[in-house]
């Protein structure tokens, strides 16, 4: 090869080299620039927030109870004898009064009229001591009887004014008697089925077998045990003039649909349950009532009280705490802890944590993060299930 050409090789070569190398530092620097370019930011999260709302409530507490009912008779013979007639059927209303059963009146009239006569003959034996000691007296004053014989006389008209009044006594007993073998309902209210019925022999007593019963319809009772904060925010504070409410709902009914009051308190305390027992008194309008069913009890403060409230869907469990998200002024979610109160209107009361106006989460809070950036749509803070249309997006902080 001439020098020539070994020339040209070499000035080819060194060229080569010179392109290579600058190729290489432009890719250095332009890695270098991208990784002093700064990383881009996530997108902001839409969600949809609403403010938390503030109204006065009263404070409800929910129960479970039993109805009672107001009156309670259990019907008894108070005579011995043969039932003759049941005048009701099984089950049926009655009225203070109404007959229930006829007990065989005649062994009772007979004992009437012997006692009547028994009457007449100790009103006839009075009258003859009476007079005889009349005459006693006037013949005593001319000294013309002894005075034995005198204070005789007086104690045959004592002894006859005695006899008389056992004698009217005993009409009286009679009479009574007479009285019993028609069995009347002492109180209004339901009857239960006839225990005994026409043709059987009934003895008198309190430990005889109950004819029937009756129970007053009403009004009821629904008796329920509260704990002892409720009994000293509400009960205790109506036993200074101030009423708590209180409703009530059967198993059938949609809510609490019935309104009562508070009639009556137990004396004290139960210290293994840490309850007292509580009665409230419902009128039964329609009948429905029966002793024995079941109660939803829902009972108030007695007073109304600011309160804010929030959806409960906006609340989310960090192991034992309840936390909401709450979006500060540049959209960011915040990790709020909050304690909860009873329900109001399908809305969970805030006992501490939120502030009225606050904006909280409520839809797509599984998607949100503490610290994250949020695109918030505004819409009303309302109970689940409503309907509400959505207000307009609000606007960045």
């Amino acid at each position: 090869m001439s020098s020539e050409s070994r020339s040209q090789l070499a000035l080819a070569v060194t060229m080569t080299l010179m392109i290579a190398a600058a190729a290489g530092l432009g890719a250095f620097s332009i890695t270098a620039a991208e990784a002093d370019e700064p990383a881009a930011a996530p997108p902001a999260t839409a969600v949809e927030v609403a403010r938390v709302p503030s109204r006065k409530v009263v404070d409800w507490q929910r129960y479970s109870g039993r109805l009672e009912a107001v009156e309670r008779v259990e019907i008894r013979p108070q005579v011995s004898g043969q039932i003759t007639r049941v005048h009701f059927q099984d089950g049926s209303l009655v009225k203070k009064g109404d007959p229930l059963f006829t007990i065989d009146p005649r062994p009772f009239q007979a004992a009437l009229d012997q006692a009547r006569a028994s009457l007449a003959a100790a009103e006839a034996r009075a009258a003859f001591t009476a007079s005889e000691l009349a005459r006693s007296e006037r013949l005593l004053a001319d000294n013309a009887i002894a005075r034995r014989d005198h204070e005789s006389r007086q104690n045959a008209a004592r002894e006859a004014d005695a006899n008389l009044l056992a004698a009217r006594a005993a009409v009286e007993a009679a009479k009574l008697n007479l009285a019993y073998t028609s069995i009347t309902a002492p109180v209004s209210g339901r009857v239960s089925r006839a225990e005994v019925t026409a043709g059987n022999v009934v003895a008198a007593g309190a430990a005889s077998p109950a004819l029937t019963s009756v129970v007053s319809v009403a009004k009821l009772y629904a008796a329920f045990d509260v704990d002892e904060q409720t009994y000293l925010r509400s009960i205790a504070a109506s036993r200074q003039g101030k009423a708590a409410p209180v409703f009530l709902g059967l198993a059938s009914e949609d809510g609490y649909p019935r309104q009562g009051q508070v009639s009556s308190v137990d004396n004290r305390i139960d210290a293994s349950s840490g309850t007292i027992r509580v009665r409230a008194v419902f009128d039964n309008p329609d009948g429905m009532m029966l002793p024995g069913l079941y109660a939803r009890i829902r009972l108030g403060g007695t007073a109304e009280h600011e309160a804010v409230l929030v959806d409960e869907r906006a609340v989310s469990t960090d192991q034992d705490k309840r936390f909401v998200l709450v979006l500060d002024d540049s959209n960011h979610a915040q990790y709020r802890e909050v304690r909860l109160g009873a329900v109001q209107d399908g809305l969970r009361v805030v006992d501490s944590g939120l502030k009225a106006g606050e904006r909280i989460v409520v839809n797509g809070l599984q998607r949100v993060r503490p610290g994250a950036l949020i695109a918030p749509t505004e819409v009303p803070m309302q109970a689940p299930g409503s309907v509400a249309p959505k207000l307009a997006s609000a606007a960045h902080g």
